[in-house]
């Protein structure tokens, strides 16, 4: 053991003989920045990182979508869905294994609901952008949630920015829909009422089923929907190499990959930030079409669409701001 002394003489040269290591306030960063200095960089890109997944997202969303309408001409609007719901399907359970056994009768109500309206989403929003441009038909579509949201909220400014939506509709049809084919803008506007009852289900298949075994059920659910219009539309045109590896492709922009970001995005990005972000889905629309399809926009199509895009924000932010004025109220 040896005695107390010698220990502590031992320590002491030791401590001695150890190279100077300046504290971790004054040490730099690997950035070559002060570790303390470096702390509000940190959480910029803390709080960025998330904002730009959604944002990517987006993109991968609309650039599928885009990749869609080239896919048509080989599998058709309905083969198309099939492929997409059918391939997205495959990968999800076979990455999320999820469990079947265990549910009631009202949580497989839940998940078929919303396979349901998944799929009647993408069939009414591909057949629209297989007929009007990709930005009007996405503008038209998200009115639903905008509706959704007005109708939950039941306030007055609501009923501005909801307004405000419509007059952007209206000037995207230059006053009376003439130059949007009128099936085409029908099928936007039922994909947006799709998408409300998707937003109304997915909350509640997410409370039922954990981690993302909901949203995989769900997408095999919308595949068994979908495969008898893929079928009859295009046949064995479906399991044509390239076409099948096209429709790789979209299920894996369209659906695996935006649901994965979002999902991690989530996790640190308030829902009204990840609303609000949503709302651009329009703009974001209209630049895939032109960059892939080469689709046009004129100033008044730009105008009617950040006419929407500023509604669907405005109503998004005024419940944001309800929510934290009544948190801040004091109790009693």
């Amino acid at each position: 053991m040896g005695h107390p002394c010698a220990r502590r003489e031992r320590r002491k040269r030791s401590r001695e003989r150890r190279p100077y290591r300046p504290a971790r306030r004054d040490r730099p960063s690997r950035r070559g920045r002060p570790g303390r200095g470096g702390r509000p960089g940190r959480l910029r890109a803390a709080s960025a990182g998330p904002v730009a997944l959604v944002v990517a997202g987006g993109l991968s969303v609309q650039f599928g979508a885009a990749v869609a309408v080239l896919l048509m001409p080989r599998a058709g609007a309905f083969g198309v869905v099939t492929l997409r719901l059918t391939l997205a399907a495959l990968v999800l359970i076979l990455l999320c294994r999820p469990r079947v056994r265990g549910y009631s009768r009202a949580d497989w109500a839940t998940v078929t609901a919303f396979g349901a309206a998944l799929a009647g989403m993408n069939v009414c929003i591909y057949q629209a952008i297989d007929r009007i441009p990709m930005g009007a038909a996405v503008t038209l579509e998200v009115l639903g949630p905008l509706l959704l949201s007005v109708i939950a909220s039941r306030r007055l400014l609501n009923a501005v920015w909801a307004g405000l939506a419509l007059a952007g509709v209206v000037l995207l049809g230059g006053g009376g829909f003439d130059r949007l084919d009128p099936v085409g803008a029908g099928f936007a506007l039922a994909a947006g009422a799709m998408w409300a009852a998707y937003i109304v289900f997915s909350a509640r298949t997410g409370r039922r089923f954990p981690q993302v075994d909901g949203l995989a059920l769900a997408m095999a659910v919308g595949a068994v929907l979908s495969l008898p219009l893929g079928l009859v539309e295009a046949g064995g045109a479906l399991l044509v190499p390239t076409t099948l590896a096209l429709g790789l492709a979209v299920a894996l922009l369209s659906s695996v990959l935006p649901y994965s970001l979002e999902l991690i995005a989530l996790r640190r990005l308030p829902a009204a930030t990840f609303a609000i972000l949503m709302s651009l889905e329009p703009a974001i629309a209209a630049l895939a079409g032109f960059l892939v399809l080469h689709q046009a926009l004129s100033v008044l199509d730009a105008a009617a669409i950040a006419l929407v895009i500023l509604a669907s924000m405005g109503a998004v932010r005024y419940r944001a701001g309800r929510r934290r004025t009544a948190g801040a109220a004091p109790a009693g």
